[in-house]
């Protein structure tokens, strides 16, 4: 029937890109990558190497899910491709919107799918640290800062992440100054690396008594949870390490000890910390794994700032170098005697585009 035509095409266009999806992923590759870990699992004294196991367990799961999601996508285009012959074959045109809704929705997970093949750097599969600092402006960025902080951990929960705070400080009257939190899932690094730099948020602030707008910002980095203590060497003597008691709820045993560790590695001047652990040794172990995922990122953003430098398109850090603004204070345009306008609200209007909008608004005037 002809009414079924259009769905027959989307159909193969989707099965197209299933098929692209399967071969950017290497599902051979993958096929290999799980029996050889499979093969691990089954190694004598594999459970008495508890970080080992975890790592090796993770990774089993990371592949297997890859070929499990890809086989229900084949699967789902196949019973699309039955129901239409079906429908088709009984006249049954009462059954294309229901057709026409399962191609949606496999339509969707595969363009999902698609997004994760792409993520193919070297860290992009890699767990993700995320720290947060306030800027300047008091009690208004340490607000924004919060605010950051609730958007990335609802992100992580809407996409199944789990989230584990390292250490955090808290504002002198509301908000954070700086939180460090780590973020566990697929290829939690590669949707997240795009995230970093910094945050521009304009409104009309609620510590304010008359009602002004504030510009407030917050930094953001992200860095890969470095696994492989074999990428970074990192000498003791160039380690400076520093003890202090806990903050916050924790008990008696948290805040009467000095169980929190404070980082500095002399080289660089990279200082990390963690007082979320009960006990000194495991805060000393996260603060390592954070130090050494920095110290992977320097690397990297180092290697292309010289890249960019041979090509002569490196940008300065500066105040319009912000990489979102979020603009929830609507802009108020003078009145014109000309147009007889009085304001226009932009409700959210990123860097660069008010002045457009402005000339756009006096010349339809």
């Amino acid at each position: 029937m002809v009414e079924f035509d259009e769905s027959k095409q989307k159909l193969a266009a989707l099965r197209e890109t299933i098929e692209e999806v399967a071969d950017a992923l290497d599902l051979p590759a993958l096929e290999t990558r799980k029996a050889e870990l499979t093969e691990a699992q089954n190694e004598e004294g594999f459970w008495s190497d508890q970080a080992k196991s975890q790592r090796v367990n993770k990774e089993l799961k990371q592949v297997d899910d890859k070929l499990t999601k890809v086989a229900k996508l084949r699967a789902k285009a196949e019973d699309i491709d039955v129901l239409i012959e079906l429908a088709e074959g009984e006249e049954a045109l009462e059954e294309l919107p229901g057709v026409e809704e399962e191609l949606a929705k496999l339509s969707e997970e595969a363009e999902t799918m698609k997004i994760a093949a792409l993520l193919k750097g070297k860290h992009d599969a890699c767990d993700a640290i995320l720290t947060l600092h306030a800027g300047a402006g008091g009690t208004e960025a340490q607000d924004w800062c919060s605010m950051l902080y609730r958007m990335y951990t609802r992100y992580a929960e809407k996409r199944g992440y789990s989230t584990k705070v390292l250490d955090m400080l808290p504002g002198d009257e509301a908000g954070i100054k700086t939180v460090s939190f780590e973020i566990d899932g697929d290829n939690a690094y590669g949707y997240l690396k795009a995230e970093k730099g910094v945050h521009r948020l304009v409104r009309i602030s609620p510590f304010d008594a008359n009602s002004r707008r504030h510009t407030s910002f917050a930094s953001l980095e992200v860095m890969p949870v470095i696994q492989d203590e074999t990428e970074i060497q990192i000498r003791a003597e160039d380690l400076k390490v520093d003890t202090y008691r806990s903050g916050g709820a924790g008990g008696q045993h948290v805040n009467k000890t000095e169980s929190a560790i404070r980082i500095t590695h002399i080289p660089t001047g990279i200082i990390v910390a963690c007082q979320n652990e009960r006990s000194q040794i495991q805060n000393r172990e996260v603060a390592m794994q954070m130090l050494r995922s920095k110290l992977v990122e320097l690397k990297e953003r180092e290697q292309m700032e010289y890249e960019q430098s041979l090509k002569g398109d490196l940008k300065k850090i500066e105040w319009g170098s912000q990489i979102r603004s979020y603009v929830f204070c609507p802009y108020t345009l003078v009145k014109d005697h000309r147009t007889g306008y009085e304001n226009a609200n932009v409700q959210a209007v990123m860097d660069g585009d008010l002045q457009d909008f402005i000339v756009e608004y006096l010349k339809k005037a």
